[in-house]
């Protein structure tokens, strides 16, 4: 049975089954693919930018050098929270270092969120994607046994095709799971490793500016 059959062949619940299924492995390859191309100019990126800021004489020269190698602002936004706000606010109460700690909180926080961006759709994909396939796969032999009671002979012959029909499901949904999951493992790995990374400049940087004003 061709694709174009098996559609045509299935009711609705088969439909929004495949559809479903479809969609989330659609979903899938393009975060997948965005978060490749992402992670990969960030892992380049962030040594690079670290490491232009240590060679810079002045902070403001740093910071100009941080931004030529920093394509996706994961460090000049820790730069630039540096820039304490005025006084007159509760933002700016406090000790210099309590403030810095809070603005280079925030500001880490902000980027690990970006680059851990499309972790949550891999992690439901890969955990509901099997479960959805199962579905189709009942849902088929239901339908397949109901069909061959109205007729009144069930034989192996008869049952075997539509059962193995119905298990394409099941497959479908193991082949959009496996690749959610291994995606999930492989990117978080890489964006804890950045953080990792961003966390030590961070401390780094507080150290510097807190030590220049003691």
């Amino acid at each position: 049975m061709n694709l174009l059959t098996f559609w045509a062949e299935g009711d609705w619940v088969t439909r929004c089954v495949a559809l479903a299924l479809l969609a989330m492995s659609v979903s899938t390859w393009v975060v997948i693919f965005w978060k490749l191309n992402l992670l990969r100019r960030v892992k380049l990126d962030v040594p690079q930018s670290t490491a232009a800021f240590w060679q810079s004489a002045q902070f403001e020269e740093a910071h100009a050098r941080v931004a030529q190698f920093d394509r996706d602002q994961s460090v000049t936004p820790l730069l630039e929270a540096t820039l304490l706000p005025l006084g007159g606010t509760l933002a700016a109460a406090g000790e210099r270092e309590h403030q810095l700690t809070r603005v280079l909180r925030d500001s880490l926080q902000a980027t690990v969120n970006r680059l851990q961006w499309g972790q949550l759709l891999l992690a439901t994909v890969g955990a509901i994607s099997p479960f959805v396939g199962l579905l189709g796969t009942v849902w088929g032999i239901f339908n397949a046994l109901s069909g061959m009671a109205e007729v009144g002979q069930i034989t192996l012959d008869r049952v075997a095709g539509p059962v193995g029909e119905a298990l394409v499901m099941t497959a479908a949904g193991l082949a959009v799971a496996i690749p959610a999951v291994l995606a999930y493992n492989v990117l978080g790995r890489t964006v804890a490793q950045i953080e990792i990374e961003l966390e030590g400049f961070a401390q780094d940087l507080m150290n510097l500016l807190t030590g220049r004003h003691n």
